[in-house]
């Protein structure tokens, strides 16, 4: 059992969550610390905490699941991904299902943690199931990549929801810092998801599935991306105009954040993709965790 899980773990790419978490948690620290419309301030518990961790685990854990599940024939079709775990049969088909089940009842179950707000809740099924939803896009769309960017995005904006459920529900404007963050989530992700799919470009035309390298080409897809990251930048930008806690400290880690992306483009050619996984990875595993540290710094000390 214990190697069985360390495989699921790592069929999941569960250290990816890396990606998201620093955002629930940004939302988190931010609805806690900014006044609510009326300039009552909000309450934090140890269960509303540790809901939001319990949700952001469950529901990308169940999603990648079904995705890989969802992805098995095309995985084992595409030399690239012939060696994962169900298409290689280190995992069988059977045990990944029943991990994702698993997972999409516990994510649920999870949202109990933030009664009386009974939002998250009524949310939970669905925005599992946009997650979820996202294993199928390529199929019919090259714009899969910003719809895993969407899927990202609602993570500081449930977050945001489930410690803030009753005054978004009174005042729907006060969602706006986690819209704000969440846009600039949405375009970073699409942005590196595309850098990350022009290894596949050709595969993806092969095989008729549907892609922005697929579409417009490596040096095409690598534009797009560029300007997606110039949008996520504008977006983390405008996020202090809706929480004016935010000061220098915050401007510092965003012109890091900038000057990151930057390099993350510098590492990526169309003629040389030797370093997309140190591009896709490790670049953005510092951004996220960069933005959530300036920012939280900025809003505690504040």
């Amino acid at each position: 059992m214990p190697e069985r899980l360390r495989h699921i773990l790592e069929m999941i790419r569960f250290s990816h969550t890396v990606f998201a978490m620093p955002f629930a948690v940004l939302a988190t620290i931010m609805a806690w610390c900014l006044p609510a419309p009326e300039g009552e301030t909000v309450s934090l518990s140890w269960q509303a905490g540790l809901g939001i961790v319990l949700c952001m685990v469950f529901a990308r854990s169940a999603a990648m699941a079904f995705n890989r599940l969802v992805d098995r024939k095309i995985d084992a079709e595409n030399p690239r991904t012939a060696t994962r775990h169900l298409p290689a049969g280190i995992l069988s088909v059977q045990s990944v299902i029943l991990f994702t089940v698993i997972c999409s009842i516990s994510f649920v179950a999870s949202t109990l943690l933030f009664w009386p707000n009974w939002l998250p809740l009524a949310l939970s099924v669905p925005v599992l199931a946009f997650l979820c939803g996202y294993s199928y896009t390529k199929r019919f769309t090259s714009l899969a990549h910003y719809w895993l960017g969407i899927s990202l995005m609602l993570a500081p904006i449930c977050a945001w929801v489930a410690i803030r459920g009753e005054v978004v529900l009174q005042h729907p404007a006060d969602l706006l810092p986690a819209l704000m963050l969440g846009l600039g989530v949405l375009f970073w992700v699409a942005g590196f998801d595309i850098i990350y799919a022009c290894q596949d470009a050709d595969f993806d035309r092969d095989a008729k599935l549907r892609s922005v390298p697929a579409k417009f080409g490596v040096s095409g897809a690598l534009r797009i991306a560029a300007v997606s990251h110039f949008l996520a930048v504008l977006a983390f930008a405008a996020l202090p105009f809706t929480a004016s806690s935010l000061g220098i400290i915050y401007w510092i880690g965003l012109s890091a954040v900038a000057a990151l992306l930057l390099y993350e483009h510098a590492l990526v050619r169309p003629n040389d993709l030797s370093k997309v996984n140190l591009a896709f990875f490790n670049v953005n595993t510092v951004i996220g965790l960069g933005v959530l540290a300036f920012t939280s710094i900025d809003l505690l000390w504040n």
